[in-house]
């Protein structure tokens, strides 16, 4: 496992540096990079998340403007994830993103984020509910982005028609939602309903999911219609303490976890994309090519990158033998 690489197209900050930061530096860029590399990260896809337009616009632009003469940068940042600001102002599905800065879709919006990526922008996440006419969702898919659900309730049928317009996608499914819902209609059931036409990406650090629910989830969509995401913030490679994502402080504790102040939601993720592995390989029991499938080889494929040598079967089953745990 030392040896295999990964792929993180969710990450919010690595080693102590936060990407949602205003005046990101390049010596921070480069120590976040240094530090992905040293733990295995071939590439990643730096997520934005919701703010104000204007201040997304200008993060995306300063780490695209640094990017371009670096090639550390330029090897290890594939481009963006933008997961907002076009999210639920729900309590719960909002997560932990500025319910203030969430807004419904406009191409007006949008465009600037686009534009400021020069052709980076690779996803963007956002609540089929919040594009009700599927207009930006169209706009998307047109200019090659793909196009992810995510922090949403929608319902069945918006779903449906979001997936008629090109979404493709679902972020960090079984979070992005209250932990109290209706028993079965409710999101996360809606969107397994539709896994023939989505893919699908998780957290595996054993606290957003815990590993029995992920291995149910795994077994629905199939493992080459799923991958592995890290959703780090900067805490990510270095322990407990109190860390930046964004205008926000968080605070992660002995157990590693990032929680809100009011333990109402958890706020990203401090595991390493190595550790998410060995959960996959111990807790779920699957093989090194399962999880090379989940960490490295369906995110590439996905991005339209790569097209591994051999097909995948569909609905590949998970391995006996995994063994059940409640904590990372």
């Amino acid at each position: 496992m030392s040896r295999a690489k990964f792929i993180d197209v969710q990450i919010n900050g690595y080693y102590g540096v936060d990407f949602n930061q205003d005046d990101i530096s390049e010596e921070d860029l480069q120590a976040a990079c240094l530090g992905l590399e040293r733990d295995n990260v071939e590439s990643v896809l730096i997520t934005i998340i919701t703010d104000d337009v204007a201040r997304m616009t200008a993060r995306i632009a300063r780490i695209t403007r640094l990017r371009e003469t670096d090639p550390l940068l330029r090897r290890m940042i594939a481009g963006f994830h933008v997961e907002g600001p076009f999210i639920s102002t729900e309590p719960g599905y909002v997560g932990a993103h500025p319910v203030t800065a969430a807004c419904q879709a406009t191409w007006d919006k949008t465009a600037p984020l686009l534009e400021a990526g020069e052709g980076l922008v690779r996803v963007f996440t956002l609540a089929p509910e919040q594009d009700a006419d599927q207009s930006v969702t169209r706009r998307l898919v047109d200019e090659d982005v793909i196009v992810s659900a995510g922090h949403t309730n929608a319902t069945l049928d918006q779903l449906d028609a979001a997936l008629d317009a090109g979404l493709s996608m679902f972020t960090h499914l079984g979070n992005g939602c209250p932990r109290l819902m209706d028993r079965h209609d409710n999101i996360i059931q809606r969107a397994l309903s539709r896994s023939d036409r989505l893919h699908f990406g998780f957290i595996a650090d054993g606290a957003h999911v815990p590993f029995f629910a992920l291995k149910n989830y795994l077994e629905i969509v199939g493992l080459e219609r799923a991958f592995v995401v890290s959703d780090a913030i900067a805490a990510a490679g270095c322990g407990p303490g109190v860390y930046a994502l964004g205008d926000q402080e968080v605070t992660v504790g002995e157990d590693g976890v990032p929680r809100a102040e009011d333990d109402s939601h958890l706020v990203g993720s401090a595991t390493t994309m190595q550790q998410m592995a060995k959960n996959l390989r111990f807790h779920l029991g699957l093989t090194a090519s399962q999880v090379e499938s989940l960490t490295r080889v369906n995110p590439l494929q996905f991005l339209g990158l790569y097209m591994p040598p051999a097909p995948l079967r569909a609905k590949m089953p998970l391995q006996n033998g995994g063994h059940q745990a409640t904590t990372t």
